[in-house]
């Protein structure tokens, strides 16, 4: 009798993330003969979600599907849509799709919570920091967001197109420490499959060069408006946010269960965590709007890794909107430091010096506790 050969190893990059984004293709989730959630299959993935929650994993669903449920109940024809039934699909199918992932995961006590992105919503500062805020509130009371293209709004001019590059800028603006694609192959081969190349699998991508990238053909299907190259393009985004990527198969019950079990797959490695990428976004790549003064107080409270509250602050310059990169500066004029500012310079001007209990009853409706957010903070070097 033979000895059947164990399942490699968990990779580390799996076993220690603890945030985690997960990206779902609609020829996974929707049967394409019927125009009907595969339901057995996404049980199965709300089981492992639960899995991963249990081992102290935050999980984020970045889910396609709404456009091809929604075509399917509108009776609108087979092949590529105009931007109009697109979007008149996705208004239909996002009801269903957001009825299905509550109904499944609330079966494991697991609380879903529906998020419609635009590409702006990731672009411009101030509604990338309400995502943010938004998700990681969510992800703390231990919710489980499904975020989506808001495909009903968007125009051809400001869509991603695919939910590979949109899951990959959840994971960047989530500084997430993996991002999964799950998708019809198993990973990134040589040559695309069936192309009558030989081609093999790669295991493991350090950096993406030309040769990567020529590697990459285009399999996408009616359903699923996304191929290897965007799988690629994703991981661009994703290994320079200090986030590792996944390539697997999602053609499988229990997928995420099969990738804690080494099941064979591509993975693609980045060079730093998703901390220390995001601290060099605000520090080096941000153009400051302005200067907040701080306190002798403030100061100390920075260096022990508080976040900046308005008590601490005497003085505000420059023009600023919610969501800019602001120059912190110490009461002689050093430069502590580089963050991302929660209020406009109006509101800002309003309640420097005042109490956090007391921002509410300043400006009429209660904003955030902290001028600059230790997680939107970046200290000089002593």
């Amino acid at each position: 009798m033979t000895t059947p050969h164990p399942l490699p190893k968990t990779r580390p990059q799996w076993a220690a993330a603890r945030r985690v984004v997960v990206k779902i293709g609609s020829s996974l989730l929707v049967d394409r003969r019927l125009g009907e959630l595969n339901a057995g299959w996404l049980a199965s993935l709300a089981q492992d979600v639960a899995d991963l929650a249990r081992a102290g994993k935050q999980v984020i669903l970045v889910s396609s599907g709404a456009i091809a449920l929604g075509r399917h109940m509108l009776g609108l024809s087979s092949g590529p849509l105009e931007l109009e039934k697109s979007q008149a699909a996705a208004a239909v199918g996002q009801v269903s799709l957001a009825g299905a992932y509550q109904t499944v995961l609330r079966a494991h006590g697991l609380t879903a919570a529906q998020i419609l992105l635009t590409l702006s919503d990731t672009e411009e500062r101030r509604r990338y920091l309400n995502a943010r805020q938004t998700i990681a509130t969510l992800l703390a009371h231990c919710a489980v967001p499904v975020v989506n293209e808001n495909d009903t709004v968007a125009t051809s001019e400001i869509r991603y197109g695919d939910n590979d590059r949109l899951s990959a800028r959840v994971a960047s603006m989530m500084s997430a420490d993996c991002l999964v694609l799950l998708s019809d192959v198993d990973g990134l081969y040589t040559a695309p499959p069936g192309s009558g190349v030989d081609a093999h699998r790669l295991d493991e991508v350090r950096a993406i060069t030309p040769e990567i990238e020529a590697m990459a053909g285009s399999v996408g299907s009616e359903l699923s408006r996304g191929g290897m190259v965007t799988k690629i393009e994703a991981g661009k985004i994703a290994l320079a946010s200090g986030t590792n990527m996944v390539i697997t198969s999602g053609k499988v019950t229990h997928p995420l269960r099969a990738l804690s079990q080494g099941t064979p797959c591509t993975w693609f490695i980045a060079h730093s965590d998703p901390v220390a990428a995001r601290k060099r976004w605000i520090a080096g790549q941000l153009e400051p709007k302005g200067s907040v003064e701080i306190d002798a107080g403030a100061e100390r409270a920075l260096a022990s890794g508080k976040s900046l509250l308005p008590a601490g602050v005497t003085r505000v310059e420059g023009t600023f909107e919610r969501g800019d990169a602001v120059i912190i500066r110490a009461a002689d004029g050093r430069e502590l430091g580089r963050g991302l500012i929660a209020y406009a310079r109006a509101d800002a001007t309003r309640i420097i010096g005042r109490k956090s209990g007391e921002i509410a009853a300043i400006l009429g409706h209660a904003g955030r506790t902290e001028l600059v957010h230790r997680d939107d903070m970046v200290l000089s070097k002593s």
